[in-house]
């Protein structure tokens, strides 16, 4: 999906339809794999080995509800005004493959 790289909206510190620049905002720092008590950290240290049910440590380090299904991942968008310089972040990102600007 392409999106232009500047549109005219409404922005709430100047009180008027402004041009402001769009910029694709990153999903920031995941969490740590390997934190205390995480499955995978005690597979490392060698909690699953041995034979019979292993209770917590039988099942694999990522449950099937974690393993990841979607294809697309939603965008979320931040608009910048040229006039005041101030950033207004929308939340509400759209699903698409990739976010191209032009």
């Amino acid at each position: 999906m392409k999106i232009p790289k500047v549109t005219k909206r409404y922005c709430p510190y100047c009180k008027k339809k402004t041009e402001q620049k769009i910029k694709i905002v990153s999903a920031g720092a995941k969490r740590g794999a390997l934190k205390r008590g995480s499955k995978q950290r005690a597979r490392l240290r060698g909690r699953n080995r041995g034979i019979g049910n292993l209770g917590r440590w039988s099942k694999p380090a990522a449950s099937k509800f974690k393993r990841k299904s979607k294809t697309t991942r939603k965008t979320n968008i931040m608009y910048t005004c040229t006039i005041c310089g101030k950033s207004k972040y929308q939340k509400k990102g759209k699903r698409t493959g990739k976010l191209l600007q032009e």
